[in-house]
């Protein structure tokens, strides 16, 4: 009977870890609150799930919409335009001026559909630019 119990017991405390004790989703308020790295910009670690959270989850930038084109679910698809991203030059990287709102081009994500890139995020993307755009 108390090896029943033991079994029983470690069965619920393991359902409750695995239940509670992992946290796999990133919400909006992480992705908005964190901090950028000075340098070493990672594609993968820093801006996927900004491009995720922003672009491609609202049905503009994803991998069946591609508005305008453009996918920014993976690094290479965000660069299959040169125009868009030009690495090593943020100065002219379209994706820059649509996040920006610079040179005519309507702000991304349009008012009311996503809250716009933070400052941490734009300083983000640019330098990951200037260093070459890298998919890291």
């Amino acid at each position: 009977m108390k090896k029943v119990i033991l079994i029983y017991s470690i069965l619920i405390i393991s359902i409750l870890v695995i239940q509670f004790g992992c946290k796999d989703s990133i919400t909006a308020s992480d992705v908005d609150s964190r901090v950028m790295p000075q340098s070493n910009i990672s594609f993968t670690v820093d801006l996927a799930p900004v491009f995720q959270l922003k672009c491609s989850n609202s049905g503009c930038h994803d991998d069946g919409t591609m508005a305008g084109g453009l996918s920014l679910t993976t690094c290479v698809n965000a660069k299959s335009d040169p125009g868009v991203i030009a690495p090593f030059s943020s100065k002219t990287s379209r994706i820059v001026w649509a996040i920006e709102g610079q040179a005519g081009i309507q702000p991304m994500p349009p008012v009311g559909v996503n809250k716009p890139f933070t400052s941490e995020q734009d300083r983000g993307l640019k330098k990951w630019i200037d260093e070459g755009a890298k998919c890291n």
